[in-house]
C-alpha cells in the first residue's frame, strides 16, 4: 500500500488536505462549551399561594404535588422550597441522558393528578412546569444612573420590552425579571373608613368582582335579523377598568337616600407593584435585573452571544436616561478557559517539534513529523463532529496530549528511511524498504492505543461523559495518525529526505552529551540484569507501595476553578425587615467599591429579599454576585479567587448586623448554586421542625471542630424558630355569631396578605387587581382587633371578638428533599490542602454521631455526584478501577495476539504500576487530590507506558529469535531503544509542561491533568528503561522453562507485517546511527551499526 502512495504523492497529499478540510468544516459547526452534556436535566414546578405562610404552603401545596411526582421515571432526586410569601418551587433532577421533553410531559401528567387537591387560590394562580437550568447563565441590568426612571418603571420596562424578546432566542430556558415587580392595581384599604361606612373587605371585593368585568355586549343587527337590516353595529361598554381613576369610581354601596360610597371614599388606588418584598441593584444603582436561565442541553456560549447581540440591537431603542450593562456572565470563564487551552495546544506543539529537531538534527527530517500535527489535530475535529462531541475542555485536553503521541509514527518512519538512505539507497527505495519493515508495528501500536482508550466509552454518568470525550478524541487522533503514517509520510520521506553531507557543530555537541549517557545506561543495565530477580523483588515492592499510596490520596471530584465571580449570601436576624436588609447591602456596597478601586472587582449586582442559601424569598435575606476583573489583570496570588474569597469573608463577616457567607461557584454549572458541599439533614419520622433545626445546628457545631471543614463557610439558613404571630380563632363563638371561618380567613388575607380579585389590561398585557390594607394598618398586632367581618345576617362583627393574638415561632421557609422535611447544610473544605472527599467523609462521621435514628442525611448537587462517582462499584470495585482493568486486559490481549504468547505481554503490562507511581507522586507533591482529571491521566499513562515498554520487548523478542541469549537480547534491545524512548518521552513531557504550569481561567483543571500525566510519564520512562529488561528476562525465561527455547530464525527475526528482516540498523537523519526496532529502528541481528556483537 505504501508503494502506491510513494508513487502517487499527490494522491497522498489530497487525502491529508481533505482530512484538514473536513476538520475545518466540522470545527465551524461544532458547539463550544466548557464541558460535554454532563449536567443532569431538571424540570421546575412553580406556583403561589397568596397570603399563606411557609408551613401552610408545605402542607397544602408541596405535600400533594410531591407525593404524586415522587418516583417519576429516571428521577434522581427532588427538592422543594415553600416560602413565607406563599411561593413554592419544586426542582426535579433526572439522570444524565434523560430526554427532557419526555421528563416534562411525565411530570405534567403526574401534576394533573395532584391539581384537584390543591387550594382554589393556588389553582387560580396556576401551576407551571418548565424545563430550566437551576443556575443563572448571565444577568442583564437596566439602570437609570440619572435617576430619570425608578425601579418600578425599570422592572416593567424590562418585562414589557425585553423579557419576551430574549425568551424567544434559541437555547433560553427562562427569563426572570428581578426588581420592584410587575404592575398591579393596588387598592389600599382604610379599615377605619370602611367601619365608619359600615362596610367590610368582603363588600369591596364583591364590588370589584361585579364591576371590573370583561363584557361581550354583542351587536345590533346581528343575524338572524329582520329583512332589510341595513347596519350591523358592535355594542361597546366600559367593562374591564384600566386606570386608577376608573377604579376609584367603583360603587361600593348605595344608601336608601341615594348616598353613594365609592371606592375612593374607603381606599387609596394607585398603579403600583404586585409585590413590594424585594429590591435589586447593580453596582450601587437601583436596577431591574434580567436573569437568563439556559435551556438544559443548549450551548451556553451560543445563548450568551445571542443575548449580547440582541441587546445591542435593542440598545438604540432604550429611552433616554436608561442604559443596560451585563454585570454577570458565566460564559466569560468558558471563553477564557477555551482560549487558554488553544494557546496551550500551540505551545505544546512547538515544544514537541523543538525536541524532535534536537534529536533528528535535520530540518528536512523535521518536516515529516511536523506536518503530522496539523493533519491529525485538525482532522480530529471531523471525528468529534461524527461522535456528536463539542469543543470543550475535555476534547481540547485530548488534543493537547495527543500531540506527543501522534508524531511517534512519523518519527518511526523518518528514522528508518534515513537509515536506508545513509546506507546508499535512493530516497524512494529507502522509503519503500522502511515501510515494508514498520507498517505492521505502526498498525499494532495503534490497536494498543485503541484498546486503552475505547473501553472508557463504556462508563456511565458524569464520569463516563468526561472519559468518553477525552479518550475517544485521542483514539481518533491515533487512527488519523496511523492513516497519515501509511499514506502521506512515505510520500514525504521519498520527497524530502536526502543523504546528510556531514556533521555540524550542533551534531557533535549533541553526541558529546548523549553518547556517554547511553554508555552509562548500557553498563547499568548489564549490571542490573546480572541479578534481575532483585529487580523483580523491587518491582513487587514498588507495585505494592504504589497501590497503598494510591489509596491514601484524598478522593475528589473536580478541582475548584477561579470562575471569575463569587456568590455572597446575606442573612439578617429572624424577622428583620427589608429596610434593615437595605442598610446591610449599602454597607456591603461600600466594601465592593473599595475592591473596585483596587482593580479587583469589576461589577456586582444584588438581589434583595432573596436568600441564596435556601432559594427562598425572605425580607431578611439578600444575595450578591461580585465579578472579579479579568484573569489577565489578576496575576498576583493575592488577587486569586481563593485570596479574594478569604479577604471578603473576613471583611464582610465582621459585620455585626448580619451573617454573611462568601461562596465559590460550583465546579459544574447546573449542579447546585455553589461550590463546596451540600448536605440535607432529613426528618424521616416527623419529629418536627424545631428538633430538625436543633440537630442540624448540632451537626454544624460538631463539624466546625473538624480540621477538614472550614468553620467560617459551613452554615445553614434553616430557621424553625422565627418569631411569628398566631391568631387563635374561637370557632365556636364565630359559629354562634354567624361568621364562617372562611370569611375570617378571607378578611385576614385581604387586609394583611393582599387578595387577588381579578385583572385589568394595560400596555397590551393583563395585570392583577390586588386589595390590601394600607401600610399603617399592618404595622401592629393590636390593629387586627379593629378589622371587621360580615356575618350571615349582614351585620358587622369585629375580629377582636373572635380571635386572640399570641406570639409563637415557626419556619420562615420549609424545604423538602425526596418528600422529607429537610435542613440544608452548605459547607466547604478547610483549604486547598483538604480534598472534598475527606470533607464529605468527615461530615458523614459527624452526622452518624449526632443524628438520632429518626433522622438521616442525603447528599445533593455536586456532593451527590461525587459520592455517586466514588461510591459506584462493580463486583465490589470502584467503576474507575474496573475500567482501568479492562483497558489493561485489552492491551494484554492485543499483545498476546501480536506475540502469539500468553505470557510475553506481561513484560509490557507490568510497567503500568511504574507509571501510576509517578501519577501519585505528582498529585501528592503538588497537594492535589485524586479527581476525575487524575483518573483520566491514569488512562493516558496506561497507554504511554505500554507503548514505551513495547519498544524494548519487541526488539528483545526479535534479537532472541536471531539467536541472542535472553539476557543479551534484553541488554541490546534496551541500549538500542534508549534513544527513541528518550526522544519521544522528552517530547511528550515537554508538551505537557504548559498544562502543569497553567494559569488563568481553567488553570486548576489543566494543572490537575498535566500534573498526573507529567509525573506518570517521568516514572514510566525513567524506571521502565531499567525494569522492562528485567521483566523480559523473567517472563521469557519462564516461557522457555515451560515450552523450551524458541526456534532460531537464520538471519534474524522478521518484523510484523513485512517480508524483510526486522532487525536492522537505523541512523539518525545526519547519518550517525543508533539502532532501533521494527517500529522504526531495528538493528541488525549481529548488533551495532558495524555489524559486530561486542563480547560480554
Amino acid at each position: 500500500m505504501s508503494r502506491f502512495f510513494i508513487d502517487r504523492p499527490i494522491f497522498a497529499n489530497v487525502i491529508a488536505i481533505m482530512t484538514i478540510l473536513f476538520g475545518f468544516v466540522a470545527l465551524a459547526r461544532l458547539p463550544v462549551e466548557r464541558y460535554p452534556a454532563i449536567t443532569p436535566p431538571t424540570v421546575v414546578v412553580t406556583t403561589t399561594y397568596p397570603g399563606a405562610n411557609a408551613k401552610v404552603v408545605a402542607d397544602t401545596v408541596a405535600a400533594p404535588i410531591e407525593q404524586q411526582i415522587n418516583g417519576v421515571e429516571n428521577m434522581m432526586y427532588m427538592s422543594s422550597t415553600s416560602s413565607s410569601d406563599g411561593s413554592y418551587q419544586l426542582t426535579i433532577t433526572f439522570e444524565i441522558g434523560t430526554n427532557l421533553d419526555d421528563a416534562q410531559v411525565l411530570v405534567q401528567n403526574r401534576l394533573s393528578v395532584a391539581e384537584p387537591t390543591l387550594p382554589e387560590e393556588v389553582r387560580r394562580q396556576g401551576v407551571t412546569v418548565k424545563k430550566q437550568s437551576p443556575n443563572i447563565l448571565l444577568c442583564v441590568s437596566l439602570t437609570s444612573r440619572s435617576g430619570t426612571y425608578d425601579g418600578l418603571f425599570l422592572s416593567n420596562y424590562a418585562t414589557l420590552r425585553l423579557r419576551d424578546e430574549l425568551s424567544r432566542l434559541p437555547g433560553v430556558g427562562e427569563v426572570t425579571v428581578r426588581g420592584i415587580g410587575s404592575y398591579a392595581m393596588r387598592i389600599w384599604l382604610d379599615p377605619d373608613k370602611l367601619a365608619a361606612r359600615q362596610l367590610t373587605t368582603q363588600d369591596v371585593n364583591a364590588a370589584l368582582a361585579r364591576q371590573n368585568v370583561q363584557v361581550a355586549a354583542g351587536q345590533l343587527g346581528q343575524p338572524p335579523n329582520p329583512s332589510g337590516q341595513s347596519f350591523q353595529l358592535t355594542v361597546l361598554t366600559l367593562g374591564r377598568l384600566t386606570d386608577p381613576s376608573e377604579f376609584e369610581g367603583v360603587v361600593i354601596k348605595s344608601g336608601a337616600n341615594g348616598q353613594i360610597v365609592y371606592l375612593r371614599d374607603v381606599a387609596r388606588v394607585e398603579l403600583g407593584a404586585q409585590a413590594y418584598d424585594s429590591f435589586t441593584e447593580v453596582s450601587e444603582t437601583e436596577a431591574a435585573n434580567i436573569l437568563i436561565f439556559q435551556l438544559p442541553g443548549s450551548n451556553a456560549l451560543d445563548v450568551a452571544n445571542a443575548i449580547r447581540a440582541r441587546m445591542e440591537e435593542i440598545k438604540p431603542t432604550l429611552p433616554e436616561g436608561m442604559e443596560y450593562i451585563i454585570p454577570f456572565d458565566t460564559t466569560k470563564f468558558v471563553e477564557a478557559a477555551i482560549n487558554n487551552v488553544y494557546r496551550t495546544l500551540i505551545e505544546a506543539g512547538v515544544l514537541v517539534l523543538i525536541v524532535i529537531l534536537v534529536f533528528l538534527q535535520s530540518w528536512r527530517a523535521l518536516l515529516v513529523p511536523a506536518t503530522t500535527v496539523p493533519v491529525t489535530i485538525i482532522g480530529a475535529f471531523a471525528f468529534m463532529y461524527l461522535f456528536g462531541f463539542s469543543v470543550n475542555l475535555l476534547t481540547l485536553f485530548g488534543l493537547v496530549l495527543a500531540i506527543g503521541i501522534v508524531v511517534d509514527d512519523a518519527i518511526v518512519i523518518v528514522e528508518n528511511a534515513s537509515h536506508h538512505i545513509e546506507r546508499g539507497l535512493a530516497p524512494r527505495e529507502a522509503t519503500i524498504q522502511a515501510m515494508r519493515e514498520v507498517t505492521g508495528p505502526v498498525i499494532a501500536i495503534t490497536f494498543v492505543l485503541m484498546a486503552v482508550f475505547i473501553p472508557t466509552a463504556l462508563m456511565g454518568g458524569i464520569t463516563g461523559q468526561m472519559y468518553r470525550q477525552f479518550a475517544l478524541t485521542i483514539a481518533a487522533t491515533a487512527v488519523i495518525s496511523a492513516v497519515n503514517a501509511l499514506t502521506l509520510k512515505p510520500a514525504q520521506c521519498a520527497a524530502y529526505l536526502r543523504p546528510n553531507a556531514g556533521r555540524n557543530m550542533f551534531t557533535r555537541l549533541f553526541d558529546f552529551f548523549y553518547r556517554p549517557l547511553e554508555a552509562v545506561y548500557a553498563w547499568v543495565i548489564r549490571q542490573l540484569l546480572k541479578a534481575w530477580w532483585l529487580l523483580m523483588f523491587a518491582f513487587v515492592g514498588v507495585a505494592v507501595f504504589t497501590g497503598w499510596w494510591y489509596e491514601q490520596v484524598p478522593k475528589g471530584f473536580l478541582p475548584t476553578e477561579d470562575e471569575g465571580y463569587a456568590l455572597i449570601a446575606v442573612q439578617l436576624p429572624d424577622s428583620a425587615s427589608l429596610d434593615r436588609t437595605r442598610e446591610v447591602v449599602a454597607k456591603m456596597n461600600k466594601v465592593f467599591s473599595r475592591y473596585r478601586e483596587k482593580g479587583l472587582v469589576e461589577n456586582w449586582f444584588v438581589l434583595g429579599g432573596i436568600s441564596l442559601l435556601d432559594g427562598t424569598n425572605a425580607p431578611n435575606g439578600a444575595t450578591a454576585f461580585p465579578t472579579w476583573t479579568d484573569w489577565s489583570k489578576r496575576t498576583d496570588p493575592k488577587a486569586s479567587q481563593q485570596a479574594l474569597v478569604q479577604d471578603l469573608q473576613m471583611e464582610l463577616g465582621s459585620m455585626q448586623e448580619a451573617f454573611i457567607l462568601v461562596i465559590v461557584p460550583p465546579s459544574i454549572q447546573g449542579l447546585g448554586f455553589a461550590g463546596g458541599f451540600q448536605m440535607q439533614i432529613e426528618d424521616r419520622e416527623g419529629v418536627g421542625l424545631e428538633i430538625l433545626q436543633e440537630r442540624t445546628q448540632a451537626v454544624i457545631d460538631e463539624a466546625r471542630k473538624r480540621p477538614e471543614i472550614n468553620p467560617m463557610r459551613t452554615a445553614t439558613s434553616f430557621r424553625a424558630g422565627v418569631p411569628q404571630i398566631f391568631l387563635n380563632i374561637d370557632r365556636v363563638k364565630a359559629e354562634k355569631m354567624g361568621v364562617t371561618v372562611n370569611d375570617i380567613f378571607a378578611a385576614l388575607q385581604t387586609n394583611l396578605g393582599s387578595v387577588y380579585v381579578n385583572d385589568f389590561n394595560k400596555f397590551g398585557r393583563t395585570y392583577q387587581v390586588r386589595v390590601q390594607a394600607d401600610a399603617r394598618y399592618r404595622s401592629d398586632p393590636g390593629l387586627l382587633r379593629r378589622l371587621e367581618v360580615r356575618n350571615r345576617e349582614g351585620g358587622r362583627v369585629p375580629l377582636g371578638t373572635l380571635l386572640s393574638v399570641e406570639s409563637q415561632v415557626g419556619p420562615l421557609s420549609v424545604t423538602r428533599y425526596n418528600l422529607y422535611p429537610t435542613a440544608s447544610i452548605n459547607g466547604a473544605t478547610a483549604g486547598p490542602q483538604v480534598s472534598s472527599g475527606d470533607a464529605l467523609k468527615a461530615m458523614e462521621e459527624v452526622a452518624g454521631k449526632v443524628l438520632p435514628p429518626s433522622m438521616g442525611y442525603d447528599w445533593t448537587a455536586i456532593a451527590y455526584q461525587e459520592k455517586k462517582v466514588n461510591g459506584s462499584a462493580v463486583f465490589g470495585f470502584p467503576q474507575a478501577v474496573i475500567i482501568f482493568t479492562i483497558a489493561v486486559f485489552l492491551v494484554y490481549l492485543v499483545l498476546a495476539a501480536q506475540y502469539e504468547s500468553w505470557l510475553l505481554p506481561l513484560a509490557v503490562i507490568l510497567v503500568v504500576p511504574l507509571g501510576l507511581l509517578g501519577v501519585v507522586a505528582g498529585v501528592v507533591f503538588r497537594g492535589l487530590d485524586n479527581n476525575i482529571y487524575t483518573q483520566i491521566g491514569v488512562v493516558l499513562i496506561i497507554a504511554l507506558a505500554s507503548k514505551n515498554a513495547i519498544l524494548i520487548v519487541e526488539f528483545a523478542r526479535e534479537l532472541r529469535l536471531a539467536g541472542r541469549s535472553i539476557r543479551e537480547a534484553a541488554i541490546e534491545a534496551s541500549r538500542m531503544r534508549f534513544r527513541p524512548i528518550l526522544m519521544t518521552s522528552i517530547a511528550f513531557i515537554l508538551g505537557v509542561v504548559p498544562l502543569v504550569t497553567a494559569t488563568g481561567a481553567g488553570a486548576s483543571s489543566r494543572q490537575a491533568l498535566g500534573t498526573a500525566v507529567f509525573g506518570g510519564m517521568i516514572t514510566s520512562t525513567v524506571l521502565a528503561v531499567f525494569f522492562v529488561p528485567a521483566f523480559y528476562v523473567a517472563i521469557q525465561g519462564l516461557i522457555e522453562l515451560i515450552n523450551g527455547p524458541p526456534k532460531i530464525v537464520p538471519g534474524g527475526g522478521h518484523g510484523i507485517g513485512g517480508d524483510e528482516p526486522a532487525a536492522v540498523v537505523l541512523t539518525t537523519a545526519n547519518g550517525h546511527g543508533h539502532g532501533t526496532t521494527a517500529n522504526g529502528h531495528h538493528p541488525t541481528p549481529h548488533g551495532a551499526a558495524d555489524g559486530t556483537v561486542p563480547a560480554h
